[in-house]
């Protein structure tokens, strides 16, 4: 891309306002007419809401092949972002996963990956046909919590699958750990192999202090980054980021394989206005989210019974930075899932945090907060602790178990299926999804081997109020799995 222009500049917001005081008579789509034919719509989100919620034309370019002011606005955000080139993603960070991965993968190929991952990058498998090459991540095992790739991991799954055509790794997991992701590129690049990262939780390590290194500050070759996770931008809208050793012509065209040709003005402008604030005042906002997390980090430890970890977890290897924007906090000491933990916060008290599994919560700290509603959350939390802690006696206590892999995930997803009772579906291989969401990493995927121990899991989340998705029966009693030949 061409040397950005001053990040002060928002040429799609610019180009939108541009368009509206213009009062331009539209016979186009959407057929809300600037919001005149659908007067509840309007009045539900707003008049200047409907009026720019357009479709593409000369003067607002085309996200599909941006010429004008699209691409101006993705040349600033490969600019703050350090990047070469910067894609606008409107299907979410999920999109950006699947054209980033889709971009380097033929059928067939292999790409190293922990099984840690989001939902996406599996799905992404079974779209292109690749093959898995699964490095287990530690475990954490009183928090129940997988851990990054190690170094070490890394370079004995390269060892044995020297034909790999891709390593994909998380930077950071959900729960905040982050692997040393400069080694990771190191490693891969010295065979050849370009290093794709999963971001959707790391946008503010491109602006803050004091945190964990990006990755493309790292040297890695892509990375998917959610802006509407961290950075202030509209749900859904996001940023695949490219070094200058892809090709930008073929990504183009890789992520218009599946993402709309009517890309939302809205979202798009939402990622315009955020990377302007972000690049203006990204060190600042980030400095007092920052504040913000280690205050209720070190309050809700105070409390006695939970344990909101930070950097102590660090030990140079798996875990080997700590995001300390994360407030991820373990129950089990007072007798509670965490996801018993999220429901009463949400049910009780009225406040909604990101997410609870078996052992853990994760509250989301950002610019929007305040010390009022982090006060509000730590007096929550110790109501909670007198009020309904209990014996932690037979709690289940890990959260991630390592999958045996027995078909592609494409093979298993597209063959003969057939259902089967969950009590006795132990010893068959899946053939589709079952995870908890979120955050959206697969108990089960397509191709993998159905365990006593894994059906054991999946009845006590069920039990204990995690929301299953992914399978075809809602209720979970029954799991697909591949015909018996």
């Amino acid at each position: 891309m061409k040397p950005a222009s001053r990040q002060d500049r928002a040429p799609l917001m610019e180009a939108l306002l541009r368009y509206k005081a213009n009062r331009i008579v539209p016979f186009d789509v959407p057929g809300h007419k600037q919001g005149r034919g659908n007067p509840e719509l309007t009045e539900f989100l707003g008049k200047k809401c409907l009026e720019l919620d357009v479709n593409s034309m000369k003067p607002l370019d085309n996200l599909c092949h941006p010429v004008s002011v699209i691409r101006e606005a993705e040349e600033l955000a490969a600019q703050a972002f350090g990047a070469a080139y910067s894609y606008f993603i409107v299907g979410g960070t999920t999109a950006a996963v699947q054209a980033m991965i889709m971009s380097v993968i033929q059928p067939g190929d292999k790409i190293i990956m922990p099984r840690n991952v989001h939902i996406s990058a599996i799905n992404a498998l079974i779209l292109s046909g690749a093959s898995p090459v699964y490095v287990n991540p530690g475990v954490n095992r009183k928090l129940g919590i997988p851990l990054g790739m190690a170094v070490s991991e890394l370079k004995d799954a390269i060892s044995k699958n020297p034909d790999a055509r891709a390593v994909f790794v998380n930077n950071p997991t959900y729960y905040g750990i982050c692997p040393d992701l400069s080694a990771i590129v190191e490693a891969a690049h010295e065979k050849g192999i370009p290093v794709l990262v999963d971001e959707a939780h790391g946008t503010h390590f491109y602006f803050g202090e004091n945190l964990p290194k990006s990755a493309m500050a790292c040297g890695a070759d892509m990375a998917s980054v959610s802006m509407h996770k961290t950075g202030g931008s509209l749900t859904q809208s996001s940023l695949l980021l490219a070094a200058g050793s892809m090709n930008p012509g073929h990504i183009r065209q890789t992520i218009n394989l599946t993402q709309t040709t009517s890309g939302s003005y809205l979202l798009m402008s939402s990622l315009d206005v955020s990377r302007r604030n972000l690049a203006l005042r990204g060190k600042e906002i980030f400095a007092r989210v920052l504040e913000l997390s280690e205050y209720a980090r070190h309050e809700i430890n105070k409390i006695g019974g939970f344990y909101a970890f930070s950097k102590e977890l660090c030990d140079g290897g798996a875990v080997f930075d700590f995001d300390r924007t994360k407030l991820s906090v373990y129950t089990r000491d007072i007798g509670l899932a965490g996801i018993e933990v999220y429901d009463i916060l949400r049910d009780d008290y009225g406040i909604q945090i990101e997410f609870g599994d078996i052992a853990n919560i994760l509250a989301v700290i950002s610019v929007g907060d305040t010390e009022l509603a982090i006060e509000r959350l730590v007096s929550a939390m110790s109501e909670i602790k007198r009020l309904y802690s209990r014996d932690k006696s037979g709690m289940l206590d890990t959260e991630y178990i390592r999958p045996r892999v027995e078909l592609l995930p494409k093979h298993a997803f597209y063959g003969g299926k057939e259902p089967v009772n969950l009590e006795t579906c132990a010893g068959r291989i899946c053939a589709e999804f079952v995870m908890s969401y979120p955050p959206g990493i697969p108990i089960l995927a397509p191709g993998e081997l159905i365990t006593r121990e894994i059906v054991d899991y999946i009845k006590y989340a069920r039990e204990k109020g995690c929301f299953l998705t992914g399978t075809q029966d809602i209720t979970v009693n029954t799991i697909l799995t591949v015909k018996d030949r």
